[in-house]
């Protein structure tokens, strides 16, 4: 059977598990390359869970893996939200993964003290989001987290400014208990998805100039998104409690993102790439750098390996790529992609 069109008909079995395997395998292939279905079938799935009302635990859903298992058991706990634009709902997606995450690590032993990356625990990565989502939050003009927020001194980068307020907050952290620092997160990400930027395509269009880009609020949700799904992750492999990745539709937006900070960044002066992600679902093939010369290099990732590479937790020595043309030009790129990391 084959349905070019949105299956409208399939998306409310599709969400009740009541197709066939035929049909069932139609849904997800077709959200991989449609925002529109993907987010009606996901609001489907949540009233499906809402109405179940069983508790997650007495309710074993065997067709679903561990991870997507965990995902599942986090948004049906999570109080709820109302439902976003499509710009913000990677951004939810994100926040009830690691809400899944954190869900899991109760009791007094806990291990809130386990290393994670640099040097930061699994509280110490939770304080760090509570830093980075401040950017946008104060932006939507939603309020400061403590310890206040300082002017950086004239002159100072963004990034040295970053960095700086992320170390004051994790120091803050520290002095308390991991469930308050995790309630501080939790209350900021809601507070950024029920702003009206969340909701609003238009209010979302407009530009601001946050962590050294200049991008449109929406894209900035995005990027709430990458950084909040990368360090769930980081979370998730440090416990040994893999986290499922972004379902195709989100992650696809995540490299398209990906796609334009490194075009920028690359600038019109670079030697030319041609730039392929695949994976079952989709190819897209982008030419990135100079348009005055010929391709000098060509390069195909998966769109996970992509992300990891310029989320910087993939060296660009070690990314499972294919490659033709030079492989100088090719090496220089990904070094430049990975890069791009401040997460």
């Amino acid at each position: 059977m084959t349905r070019k069109d949105h299956p409208h008909d399939l998306l409310a079995p599709w969400a009740l598990r009541a197709l066939p395997p035929e049909e069932d395998r139609l849904v997800p292939h077709h959200m991989a390359d449609c925002e529109q279905c993907a987010a009606e079938a996901e609001r489907l799935r949540a009233t499906v869970r809402m109405l179940d009302g069983a508790a997650p635990t007495e309710r074993a859903d065997t067709r679903l893996a561990p991870p997507e298992a965990l995902l599942a058991r986090a948004r049906a706990r999570r109080a709820p939200v109302p439902p976003t634009a499509p710009h913000a709902e990677p951004y939810a997606a994100a926040v009830s993964a690691l809400e899944a995450l954190l869900g899991e690590l109760d009791g007094p032993a806990a291990p809130w003290g386990t290393p994670v990356i640099h040097d930061w625990s699994v509280q110490d990565t939770v304080a760090h989001l509570i830093a980075a989502d401040e950017h946008l939050a104060l932006h939507l003009g939603l309020p400061a987290n403590a310890p206040p927020t300082t002017a950086p001194a004239e002159g100072t980068g963004w990034r040295t400014a970053w960095a700086s307020r992320t170390q004051r907050v994790i120091a803050h952290e520290r002095a308390r208990a991991p469930g308050d620092t995790v309630a501080t997160w939790r209350a900021q990400a809601n507070a950024l998805l029920t702003a009206p930027e969340a909701h609003d395509p238009e209010r979302a269009a407009r530009p601001a100039l946050l962590v050294g880009a200049r991008l449109p609020v929406a894209d900035h949700f995005l990027v709430r998104a990458f950084e909040t799904w990368i360090h769930a992750d980081d979370i998730g492999r440090a416990l040994e409690r893999p986290v499922p990745p972004p379902p195709p539709a989100h992650l696809w937006r995540l490299v398209r993102l990906g796609i334009r900070i490194l075009g920028l960044a690359l600038g019109p002066q670079a030697l030319p790439v041609a730039l392929t992600v695949t994976d079952a679902t989709r190819t897209t093939e982008w030419i990135l750098g100079s348009e005055d010369e010929p391709v000098h290099a060509e390069l195909a990732l998966d769109p996970l390996d992509f992300c990891y590479l310029i989320g910087g937790r993939t060296a660009p020595e070690t990314v499972s790529r294919t490659t033709t043309g030079d492989e100088g030009t090719a090496r220089t790129f990904l070094d430049r992609a990975s890069r791009l990391a401040w997460l």
